[in-house]
């Protein structure tokens, strides 16, 4: 049997592939400006989460265990590295993300002042 197109289908083939949007092309440029500013909030971010961690080993570092079953003891220790650990995670991706984003804008930068010089000597 053929397939017939619906009117729905051809909206969810633009949403699946926004190239064939222009608008899409248009607003997907990537600019220096973008870049940083993605930078900031990754940055800010990555920051917070530093700072929560920091909290969170200070707070672990302060409450004792008081038991003297020694699995509870293993399990209580687990349980922190993992918190610190998932905080930590977080933190070195966001800062990661950060440093990767401010590179690209200095990368886009140079592009884009590279380009206009080629163009006025052309």
């Amino acid at each position: 049997m053929d397939e017939q197109k619906l009117p729905q289908d051809e909206t969810k083939s633009q949403e699946l592939n926004p190239t064939d949007n222009a608008e899409a092309k248009k607003n997907d440029k990537t600019t220096p400006l973008r870049c940083f500013v993605a930078s900031l909030i990754s940055g800010g971010i990555a920051s917070l989460l530093y700072l929560l961690m920091n909290s969170i080993v200070q707070t672990y570092s302060t409450k004792v265990v008081t038991s003297a079953n020694p699995l509870v003891i293993k399990i209580t220790i687990a349980v922190r590295t993992l918190v610190i650990g998932i905080a930590a995670l977080g933190t070195g991706v966001f800062g990661f993300v950060a440093v990767g984003l401010f590179l690209l804008g200095i990368q886009v930068t140079i592009k884009d002042l590279t380009k206009r010089i080629n163009s006025k000597n052309a």
